[in-house]
């Protein structure tokens, strides 16, 4: 083990005050690191298991957590990587079970692997890592998405895939009728490929909004907000999707962050380089907001074509513009869900002071589209 880590042997003397169990997900296995934390901070590796990725290996899991766990009133925290969808059916359990969770993503995880000076890169020296990690830092606990949201999402997101294949297949089309030779066979396959892929999305998007209408409470919600418009149900449905419905935010600014609209400064000293949104975030919700973005300014709505005129005017770049829009209706949307209220046109065009027009968009002015 790299330095940080302890023989077992040294721990006996002092009171454990924290556990911490990493998990390294893959397909297949399930790879533990059992570590404690002691009241002088000193760190120990108690253990070190493997498990199968399904039912009976959780319960497994479940099992030997329990058992090297000495201590019922010290702390325990099970940290595991967001790996693609393989480590949610073992979140679930644990999270059933009773334990604390907590889910990184993998770009954390590698940093902080990094910061350790960790050289060797296996499945058993990443549960140690996030073992490490879970016993030294305190992260917010994790939830499970609520089914409704959940499928709500695997939904849009199928939408959003359907549409990409139905551009590269246009793209392909239209690379054939322009090419010196135009093969027929291959021109008639493409076509029957883009009729199939035009009745998926439209499937999809009557199975989102049976989906939409199907809970009354968050239907009605979803009614007050197109009123915007410019902002359809389909782009509502995929801030909702991604967002669980907003339950994972307290405030503007964590949305804000977790859509990737934050801003970043690079500046040291004399260095003043280019200052723009962080794009780490949801990609997904960037995505849905980029038309609705334009149509709120083709429509003119006050709010939007307010803060267009006066970006604009200050860097000459429209889609700079437009990601200032972006982030605006975001945060009219949350407000709107959050409060249940219908939109106002003449209301929210009224309280948006100038200070407020001029902080806004004084933030924006040197971003890039999402």
């Amino acid at each position: 083990m790299s330095q940080g880590y302890k023989e077992l042997s040294v721990y006996k003397n002092n009171l454990m005050v924290k556990y911490s169990i990493g998990l390294d997900i893959g397909k297949e296995k399930i790879y533990t690191c059992f570590s404690m934390l002691d009241e002088k901070q000193q760190l120990f590796v108690k253990r070190s298991s493997s498990f199968p990725n399904n039912s009976k290996g959780f319960v497994k899991l479940s099992e030997w957590i329990n058992k090297e766990r000495k201590l019922l009133d010290a702390v325990l925290i099970v940290i595991m990587e967001a790996t693609g969808v393989y480590h949610e059916q073992c979140a679930l359990y644990l999270y059933e079970q009773g334990f604390d969770i907590t889910v990184v993503l993998p770009n954390k995880a590698k940093k902080y692997i990094a910061a350790l000076g960790i050289k060797t890169k296996n499945d058993k020296s990443d549960a140690a890592a996030l073992s490490h990690m879970g016993a030294r830092q305190s992260m917010d606990l994790w939830k499970p998405m609520g089914r409704y949201f959940y499928e709500l999402r695997c939904l849009t997101r199928h939408h959003e895939s359907l549409q990409e294949q139905k551009t590269a297949t246009c793209n392909q089309i239209e690379a054939i009728e322009n090419s010196m030779y135009c093969n027929k066979e291959v021109m008639k396959s493409l076509k029957k490929i883009l009729k199939t892929l035009e009745a998926a999305i439209l499937s999809t998007e009557i199975a989102i909004k049976i989906h939409i209408q199907s809970n009354e409470e968050v239907y009605k919600k979803v009614k007050n907000i197109i009123t915007i418009k410019g902002v359809g149900l389909h782009t509502i449905a995929v801030i909702l999707a991604e967002s669980n419905g907003f339950l994972l935010f307290k405030n503007q600014s964590q949305l804000i962050s977790y859509a990737g609209y934050d801003v970043v400064e690079n500046q040291s000293g004399k260095h003043v380089g280019k200052t723009k949104i962080s794009k780490k975030g949801n990609s997904h919700i960037r995505r849905a907001l980029h038309m609705p973005s334009l149509c709120t300014v083709t429509h003119k709505e006050p709010i939007f074509l307010n803060i267009y005129n006066r970006t604009f005017e200050r860097h000459k770049i429209k889609m700079k513009s437009y990601t200032a829009i972006q982030k605006k209706l975001l945060c009219l949307i949350y407000t709107l869900w959050k409060n249940n209220t219908p939109y106002d046109r003449e209301y929210h065009t009224k309280i948006i002071t100038r200070e407020e027009e001029v902080e806004h968009s004084s933030r924006f002015d040197f971003e890039e589209v999402g």
